[in-house]
């Protein structure tokens, strides 16, 4: 499974203040993710492979008070940190081909820089980040069965490209092992290092290393 990042654009968000045990909190509000088109990255969504995606979530997460989101993409995980949550999604739902979704932005530190931002005017979207794999036909990238929704981030530039981050991701597998998901890379190079002699460690490190920058061309 790899990860994958799509975005929404500005247009399609609201941002509301509602009142919540007496105190004011800020919220924003669209359709936070899209099937059955092809979406700027090249992929299609099928709507069965989204609905099912969203249900895991909701139930997983949304539900359980759980689904936390980060400012902007780390470049290569696919689970949200929680010393990084900049706002928790309490309402997400297929309607039509459409996910829709609320998120109230979170008192933290990561929150009160969206608050800013937000309350001085600047736009900002939304992406999802999942773990999925691919099937290429017809020009375009199928999301498969296996697609898990891992987390929507807030961004500052959703349609913007970021070619070298997902090129990074796209280069990289993930696989669950002991209750989290570890890339599958890491633990290739691990078990190689483990095996090899110290006279050779450093030609297997460089290999290592060139096979990885071959991965992200």
């Amino acid at each position: 499974m790899i990860v994958l990042k799509e975005s929404t654009d500005f247009q399609n968000f609201q941002i509301l203040t509602e009142e919540r045990n007496g105190k004011k909190e800020l919220y924003i509000e669209g359709i936070f993710a899209q099937s059955e088109l092809r979406n700027k990255n090249g992929r299609f969504y099928p709507k069965q492979v989204m609905e099912a995606a969203v249900n895991k979530y909701c139930d997983e997460w949304v539900n359980k008070n759980r689904a936390m989101g980060e400012l902007s993409h780390p470049e290569n995980r696919p689970m949200v940190k929680p010393e990084l949550a900049s706002h928790l999604i309490t309402n997400f739902a297929m309607d039509g081909n459409n996910v829709l979704g609320k998120a109230r932005i979170l008192n933290t530190p990561q929150g009160q820089i969206v608050k800013g931002l937000l309350e001085g005017g600047v736009q900002l979207g939304v992406s999802t980040r999942g773990l999925g794999s691919l099937v290429e036909r017809n020009g375009a990238k199928y999301v498969q069965n296996d697609f898990l929704l891992t987390a929507v981030d807030i961004v500052s530039d959703p349609s913007g490209p970021d070619a070298w981050v997902d090129a990074i991701n796209e280069g990289k597998e993930w696989v669950y092992l002991d209750g989290k998901y570890v890339e599958r890379d890491i633990l290739e190079t691990r078990e190689l290092i483990r095996k090899t002699s110290v006279k050779n460690l450093e030609e297997v490190a460089l290999n290592r290393f060139r096979d990885f920058l071959l991965k992200i061309r």
